[in-house]
């Protein structure tokens, strides 16, 4: 015997913003649910994303670890943050391969067909990477427990580390979405690297700034993820290597006004750009 067939009624919303606004959320979440579950079938790509930074942590902590001097006891404690920042940092190309992929595949036109909100695409890959990015975090965190790091700052400091940490991410994903938009296939994608690599690393990720040249140094202390990396150690009680400047000596205001900026720069033109993509 089949059975009954679903009668409940759709949701009886009055024109206006109202209603804009709550299709905008559903057809967020019915996009968020489709990564979401992409990722579930395939973990293999979960496995291939947190494969860098564990490699990463093996590689500066362990191997050149030894022979790194910041001015500091302990370069394991130094680093580690640096090494959650880096992996926040970048994210966006995730991202950015992901909506190319979509994009290449004929998903994006399909949705762009659709009765749904024009936002919906880009807003609902945005929740869906910050939800896959605490996940990275989480992974990265229990290795670094395992390894010997600990967190002296205290239950609400650490908290609030991390949620610096997925502000930074959830800024640059907006990032990550114009640019996978912008590039005409996934060959030009794999050139986005050329951007991360200098991005994620001229900071203080590894090494302060002011034991850089001058001009590169200025050029580290002035990027956001030297700021958010500057303010997490100092929230987790672990060494924090500062020249002295007053964009280090206000990283903590800093972790969070840059990612504000990305976001307010970056979603617009993200927004646009679907919109505006030919058929």
């Amino acid at each position: 015997m089949s059975a009954a067939p679903d009668t409940t009624p759709a949701p009886v919303l009055p024109d206006g913003d109202g209603r804009r606004l709550y299709w905008a959320v559903a057809d967020c979440w019915t996009i968020v649910r489709r990564d979401l579950l992409h990722l579930v079938k395939q973990p293999s790509i979960v496995a291939w994303q947190l494969g860098f930074p564990i490699v990463s942590v093996l590689l500066f902590v362990y191997v050149f670890g030894s022979a790194m001097d910041v001015g500091t006891a302990d370069y394991e404690a130094y680093a580690l943050p640096g090494m959650f920042t880096m992996t926040m940092a970048f994210g966006f190309m995730n991202t950015a391969m992901a909506v190319v992929i979509d994009k290449d595949r004929g998903v994006t036109d399909r949705f762009r067909s659709m009765p749904m909100s024009p936002s919906a695409v880009v807003t609902g890959r945005g929740v869906s990477d910050v939800l896959h990015a605490a996940l990275d975090l989480v992974v990265l965190v229990l290795i670094a427990l395992a390894v010997g790091w600990r967190s002296d700052g205290g239950v609400l400091a650490t908290l609030w580390a991390f949620v610096l940490l997925l502000l930074l991410r959830s800024a640059l994903i907006w990032v990550g979405v114009f640019l996978g938009l912008l590039v005409p296939n996934q060959e030009a994608a794999g050139n986005l690297f050329a951007v991360a690599f200098p991005f994620g690393m001229i900071s203080s990720v590894f090494t302060p700034p002011s034991m850089m040249p001058d001009w590169l140094g200025a050029i580290a202390m002035w990027n956001p993820v030297s700021s958010t990396a500057d303010a997490i150690r100092e929230l987790f009680g672990n060494p924090v290597a500062s020249g002295g400047s007053w964009i280090e000596e206000n990283a903590a205001l800093m972790a969070v006004v840059w990612p504000l900026v990305i976001t307010a720069v970056f979603l617009p033109l993200a927004v646009r750009r679907f919109q505006r993509l030919s058929r």
